[in-house]
């Protein structure tokens, strides 16, 4: 399947946006010498990847262009194929770095026919308690998993997001199985389904063992796109009316909540390609524009326009409403926290 991703859509008093994603628009097959080299640094000469991967550029491009159409057209099938393939690769590898793992990586990872039984059974034992069995679990995700392509897209979308924005990730099999904020957004992408399908107990009882063994709490109801990194995750809230974009970075203790106690459409509509700090909340039924920033502890209570940067309390345009600086760059890709920031200030600490 060909996608295509657009940040903005042209109008006579705005340039044409395209989002471009950090995929590489070029796919080809390198050699199994440029395999070794360009994806397997660090491993010794001795373990071989048991496939020929078709490499995606790590941000290969970052940029917000304006004045033309700029098209990313990416080939998801090989990209998806091949994330699953290099997981069993990277756990085979870690398993002769660490042998006393390797019971542990072979139920977790390699007894495995698919990624989708693997993240159920993954998820459902975290996620089991003494009244809730993990077999039980395992069923009930598997069966939402391998019956809905879209969402198996975007968990692939999702791995590959933390392993190429996050440096403190090793490899895809370790985002798989150790980042709480990963398997939190999968845990959510199956309870949002149940949402849908109108089985709102089940739903509601899978939030809440998100929010007590990963310490995030989204609720069923949000709507969450793909290529997501949540960032160590901790103390995340999501409302039930938030929407979340593709391609979005958002860091720990983030919340995206209302205002009051008033029922409806009440929470916060986040665009594609938006950075959002450590600490920071917003607030109400307001938007995000698409590649915009905001600012660690910062409190955001109106609409934020696309490209620009925020911060503080109340949140401020840096550059100022008239001026505001526009950004360059997709900030959820380069995760790059301070750039225009520091010139909101005239002082340091």
């Amino acid at each position: 399947m060909l996608r295509k991703h657009s940040l903005l859509r042209s109008t006579p008093k705005q340039v044409s946006l395209f989002f471009v994603s950090h995929f590489h628009s070029t796919l080809f097959t390198p050699s199994p010498k440029q395999v070794f080299q360009t994806h397997w640094w660090g491993y010794p000469k001795s373990f071989k990847p048991s496939f020929t991967f078709t490499p995606f550029c790590r941000h290969s491009v970052s940029t917000l262009h304006s004045g033309s159409s700029v098209e990313q057209i990416e080939d998801d099938e090989v990209i998806e194929r091949d994330v699953w393939m290099k997981m069993k690769d990277e756990a085979r590898f870690d398993v002769t770095v660490e042998p006393i793992l390797s019971s542990y990586y072979n139920t977790s990872i390699l007894s495995h026919k698919s990624l989708e039984t693997a993240l159920a059974n993954h998820l459902a034992v975290k996620l089991s308690s003494a009244s809730l069995p993990s077999s039980t679990l395992s069923d009930l995700f598997v069966t939402v998993l391998e019956t809905d392509e879209a969402m198996m897209g975007a968990v692939k979308s999702d791995l590959v997001a933390v392993k190429e924005r996050d440096p403190a990730c090793l490899s895809h099999v370790h985002c798989f199985l150790n980042f709480k904020g990963f398997l939190a957004c999968q845990a959510h992408r199956v309870a949002h389904k149940l949402w849908l399908q109108r089985r709102k107990v089940l739903a509601v009882m899978i939030q809440n063992r998100v929010s007590e063994v990963f310490a995030v709490d989204i609720h069923p109801g949000a709507k969450i796109g793909s290529g997501i990194l949540l960032d160590h995750a901790t103390g995340i809230v999501v409302g039930e009316t938030a929407v979340i974009g593709n391609n979005v970075s958002i860091l720990h203790s983030v919340t995206l909540g209302g205002t009051g106690k008033v029922s409806g459409d009440r929470h916060p509509k986040i665009g594609d390609g938006v950075l959002i700090g450590a600490g920071t909340c917003i607030l109400g039924n307001i938007r995000v524009g698409e590649g915009a920033k905001i600012g660690a502890g910062s409190v955001v209570i109106k609409d934020v326009p696309p490209r620009t940067t925020v911060v503080g309390n109340p949140a401020k345009l840096v550059g100022g409403k008239n001026n505001p600086v526009k950004l360059d760059k997709i900030p959820s890709l380069t995760m790059d926290h301070t750039s225009h920031i520091s010139d909101f200030y005239d002082y340091c600490v």
